[in-house]
């Protein structure tokens, strides 16, 4: 039986088989519905194909599976990130410390890039009632969250002269 150690270069090729490679097989010895295809020699039987991939395998990561970086080695976000999940804001990975009202206008702008809020319907979205009083709280709590953005982000909440803000995020 001759084993396969490196596959040929397809244009060289005359004859080719298509053969269906599983990754891996399962526990009861059946063929996984998941597989690659691959293009090899005519002739070429499956087992050094698997042979040939696990060889490659264990040598280094393939090229479409990057290998898995530990968190504290991850270059941090850049940006403003905004998680509602775990209630959480951070600009280029540094957290972001707000109040609760400065987290859900932050993460209700961002969650609607370009499109203008009026004060009072921003009063009645994050601060949960209708149009009573002042609405210059809104431009309050604007001010400190552009504050706490930093220079490099303040601009990403804009102000919409006699109507009210909008979030822009940095082209891409």
């Amino acid at each position: 039986m001759r084993h396969l150690t490196a596959l040929p270069d397809l244009s060289e090729l005359s004859d080719v088989t298509v053969t269906l490679a599983p990754e891996s097989q399962t526990a009861d010895g059946s063929v996984p519905l998941v597989g690659y295809l691959v293009l090899a020699p005519a002739g070429t039987q499956p087992a050094q194909l698997s042979e040939l991939f696990a060889a490659q395998a264990s040598s280094s990561p393939p090229a479409n599976r990057p290998a898995a970086v530990p968190p504290e080695e991850r270059p941090a976000p850049r940006g403003i990130v905004v998680d509602t999940e775990e209630r959480t804001a951070s600009v280029d990975g540094a957290p972001l410390q707000l109040t609760y009202l400065e987290f859900e206008l932050l993460a209700h702008l961002v969650r609607h890039p370009h499109r203008v809020y009026t004060r009072e319907s921003l009063v009645a979205t994050i601060w949960g009632y209708g149009p009573v009083g002042d609405q210059r709280t809104v431009d309050v709590h604007v001010a400190r969250l552009r504050r706490k953005l930093g220079a490099a982000y303040r601009e990403r909440i804009v102000t919409v002269r006699r109507v009210g803000y909008k979030y822009v995020p940095p082209a891409s």
